[in-house]
This record gives C-alpha cells, sequence and structure tokens, in this order.
C-alpha cells in the first residue's frame, strides 16, 4: 500500500441548498431503483409456486437484468459524456418504471426473463449518470457524504422493498406490488426536470477541454484495480441482495412475515454504517489527511471485516446468524461509502461518465455469476455454505484490489497511450467467461436467449468501442 504524504488542510465547503434538493432527488432514484431490481426475491415463494422454478431457473431470472445492466453500461457511460445527463437518467428512469410495472403482468418464465432484461438496459444509466453529476458539481470534500447518500439509497431500497413487499405481498399478492410501485414511481420524473443540475461547474473549472479515450482509461492500473475491485466486492452485495431472503427462509425456516421483517435488518445496517462513514470520511480530508489515505483505509478495512459473513452459515441458531451478517453489512458500508468517491477522483469531471461506465459494466458482470452460481451451489448442496465460502474469497480479493492495485487516489494523468492495450482484451475475456458459465447445454431455451443477447450485445458494443476510440 503507498504510504502517502500528509496534506494540507482543506476547507470544509457545506452542500448549498440547491445541491441537497438534486443530491436528495438522486438518493430517492436509486432507492426506487433497488426496489425495482431487487422485489424479484422478495416474490420468489409465490414465483416458485405460480411458475414451478427450481434453484437454477430462479437464479437465471435474477441474473437475466445483469445481462443488460452490464452490457449497457459502455453504453450509458458513452451517453452520460456525449448528451444531456439528466435527461439520460430521466430517460432510463421512464424504461426501469415501465418494467417494474410490466413485472405484474407477466404470464411465466420468458415474459419475465424479457422484462428483467428491459429493467436490466433502463438502470444502466444510473451510475454514470450519477457520476457524472457529482464530479461536475461537488469537490472532493464534498464527495464522501453525497456518495454516501446515493449508496445508503441503494441500501435501503432493497430494505424497504424485503420490509414493504413481504408484509404487502402477504396480504394483496406479489403481482399487485408490482403494478403499484412501478406506476408510483414515475411520479419522481416530475421533481427531476424541475430541479435536476443545470450547470457541470467543476467540469468546466479542471476539464482542461479534453475527453480521455476508452483505451486511455484501460491504460491505467488504478482503472484495473477499480474495475476488478468492483467486480469482487458487487459479487457479495449481489449474492445478499437476490439469496438473503431465500438463505432466511429456507435456512432459518423464517416465515414470509418473519422474513420480511428480520431480512431487512442487515440493509439497514448497511445503510446507516455508508451514511456515517461517508460523513466521517469528509470530515477526516477537511482536517488534512489525504484522500488516498482517506479512501483506501475505508475500503480496505471495510472489506476485510465484513469477512465475518462467513460465520453466518457455521453457527446453529438463527439470532446469531442474523448477528454476523449484519456485522458484515455494518463493515460493508464503510467500504461502500467510499467506492464511487475512488473512481470520481481518479477519473476527474471529464473522464467519470466513461470510467464508471466501464466500471460498472464489469463489475455487474458478478451480477450475472453471483444469482446462477448460489443457486446451482444450493440445489447441488442442499445447504448456502458454499456460497458464503466463495462470497468470503471475493472480499479478500476485493481488498487487494483497492489496497494494492489502485495506487494514490489523486486524479490521473491523461496522456494518449502508443498502441491498443491490453484493456479491450480483458474486457472481452470476463465478458466470454460469464457467457461461457451461463450457456448451459442442459436448458437449451434458456442458452439461446443468452446466446441471442450476446450477438446483439457484442454488436452494439463493437460499435461503441470504434465510436470511442476514434475520440
Amino acid at each position: 500500500m503507498v504510504v502517502p504524504a500528509p496534506s494540507k488542510r482543506l476547507e470544509r465547503i457545506p452542500l448549498t441548498r440547491v445541491q441537497w434538493v438534486f443530491l436528495m432527488l438522486m438518493v430517492l432514484s436509486i432507492c426506487i431503483n433497488y426496489i425495482d431490481r431487487g422485489s424479484l426475491s422478495v416474490a420468489d415463494k409465490f414465483l416458485q409456486a405460480e411458475f414451478k422454478m427450481d434453484p437454477v431457473h430462479r437464479g437465471y431470472i435474477y441474473s437475466a437484468f445483469f445481462i443488460t445492466y452490464a452490457g449497457f453500461q459502455i453504453v450509458a457511460g458513452w451517453l452520460v459524456d456525449r448528451f444531456n445527463v439528466n435527461r439520460v437518467l430521466a430517460l432510463g428512469f421512464f424504461i426501469w418504471s415501465g418494467a417494474m410495472l410490466m413485472t405484474g403482468a407477466a404470464i411465466g418464465f420468458a415474459s419475465l426473463f424479457a422484462i428483467r432484461l428491459a429493467m436490466g438496459m433502463g438502470e444502466s444509466v444510473a451510475y454514470p449518470s450519477y457520476s457524472k453529476i457529482l464530479a461536475g458539481n461537488f469537490r472532493e470534500q464534498q464527495r464522501g457524504l453525497a456518495n454516501a447518500a446515493i449508496d445508503a439509497g441503494c441500501k435501503l431500497g432493497p430494505a424497504l422493498g424485503l420490509l414493504l413487499g413481504g408484509l404487502f405481498m402477504d396480504v394483496y399478492g406479489w403481482r399487485m406490488f408490482f403494478f403499484v410501485t412501478g406506476g408510483l414511481s414515475l411520479l419522481w420524473l416530475i421533481p427531476w426536470f424541475m430541479y435536476a443540475p443545470k450547470d457541470q461547474p467543476l467540469a468546466r473549472e479542471q476539464s482542461g477541454g479534453r475527453m480521455p479515450t476508452i483505451s486511455e482509461i484501460c491504460s491505467k492500473r488504478d482503472a484495473w484495480g477499480t474495475f476488478v475491485g468492483l467486480f469482487c466486492t458487487n459479487y457479495v452485495w449481489f449474492f445478499i441482495l437476490t439469496w438473503l431472503p431465500g438463505y432466511i427462509r429456507e435456512e432459518l425456516k423464517y416465515t414470509q412475515s418473519q422474513m420480511a421483517v428480520f431480512g431487512s435488518i442487515p440493509l439497514w445496517v448497511v445503510a446507516g454504517s455508508t451514511l456515517l462513514f461517508g460523513f466521517l470520511s469528509d470530515r477526516w480530508i477537511a482536517s488534512g489527511a489525504s484522500a488516498t489515505l482517506v479512501r483506501k483505509t475505508c475500503t480496505t478495512a471495510g472489506l476485510l471485516l465484513a469477512t465475518v459473513i462467513l460465520g453466518a452459515p457455521l453457527v446453529h441458531d438463527a439470532r446469531s446468524s442474523l448477528i454476523l451478517i449484519c456485522g458484515a453489512t455494518f463493515a460493508y458500508g464503510i467500504f461502500s461509502s467510499n467506492l464511487w468517491a475512488v473512481t470520481q477522483t481518479l477519473a476527474g469531471p471529464a473522464a467519470a461518465g466513461r470510467w464508471t461506465g466501464l466500471q460498472n459494466y464489469i463489475g455487474n458482470l458478478s451480477g450475472v455469476l453471483a444469482p446462477i452460481l448460489t443457486g446451482m451451489i444450493v440445489q447441488s448442496t442442499g445447504h448456502f455454505y458454499g456460497a458464503f465460502v466463495v462470497a468470503t474469497g471475493m472480499l479478500i480479493t476485493g481488498a487487494i484490489c483497492f489496497s494494492v492495485v489502485v495506487r494514490r487516489v489523486e486524479p490521473v494523468h491523461w496522456t494518449p497511450p502508443t498502441s491498443m492495450t491490453y484493456g479491450l482484451g480483458v474486457v472481452g475475456a470476463l465478458t466470454g467467461a460469464v457467457a461461457g458459465f451461463l450457456i448451459s447445454p442442459t436448458i437449451p431455451f434458456v442458452a439461446g436467449l443468452f446466446a441471442l443477447g450476446l450477438v446483439v450485445g457484442l454488436m452494439i458494443e463493437s460499435w461503441i468501442w470504434r465510436s470511442y476510440l476514434r475520440t
């Protein structure tokens, strides 16, 4: 780990009223985003009964979202850098909320799979948009709290979806929950068009007039530290998001109502933790500590402490298991509060959209992998222990990425590379590896859908790569 030199004290800059308004709207949007993407696992019991799906097929349904969510990240990064970021976010929000609404009308595996693909495409613009807006409107000593607030929103979304969704579905049914939630979500668009940021002052001040290319970003060691680090840490988050309700019901033997209440507790814990440490990290930087020391301490320590999750399936009572999971999610919040602040500082306003798109593309390939691999482990062993072992290994690998591979957390100096970098090859290799895992000959229908999606996605992305490399 690089030992940073002491930094001079920075002036504390409180957020303005305008910053607070559009920050809270972004927090609300990511909260809705995660309610929408995570609510299907809350309806798991109903899907099993109505659509007769085993754990492997359920894993495929959970992963369908991440095929387009990950695949469209590069497109999303291009869109937010080339067009009005406020409108790009609004369009994505409209698509994913519409998909949430249509989930209530699903008639079987195929329609549910297609709806999840559409939802993933819409939600793909969220994080590139947030990074673009935050990098252009918030200074270094403001970004910890701003990113933590957004991260808290993404943790509160599943908590609310699990708690309210579980109770609502028990009374009114799973379809009505998706109709009501999807319809009400669309109302967010009204205040967004009224209060979205109208300018990017820091982008003008810091960009220097040149936007780095994809090949430049991929030539940076720090970039690959954040890319692979997010892949590993997202694996753990998506494991919790998609399979925690199933673990609580099947392994801990809770009822649907008990699962709704107790299963949401770890998510409330991580939301509180990320807000607390986002605030503390900003205070630490404002007191004179370097961004390198603060961001790397939080990311590395948080991930290593979160490995206590391995004890959850080893204890002999449900209460102890939940306590260990809550401890792990508290530690995960220390990490996640500083995750995107690292990216925004390294990339700067000019590259925030593209860097975030690439990072989220690679990071969310684990969202395709985690639900299916967990389903296969549970089906083959009858227990969740193996799934927790894999998640713990991912936490340790992620800590290595952020502590060793990422060096100093400071703006990257953009100099054009002399040739095509290994980075594009790694992107293709990661995509191919996940695709090979997904295309199982024992499920030809699902394999056909994945193959078709991959072919179309590769065609789109090849055009985007060429567009990027020409700029």
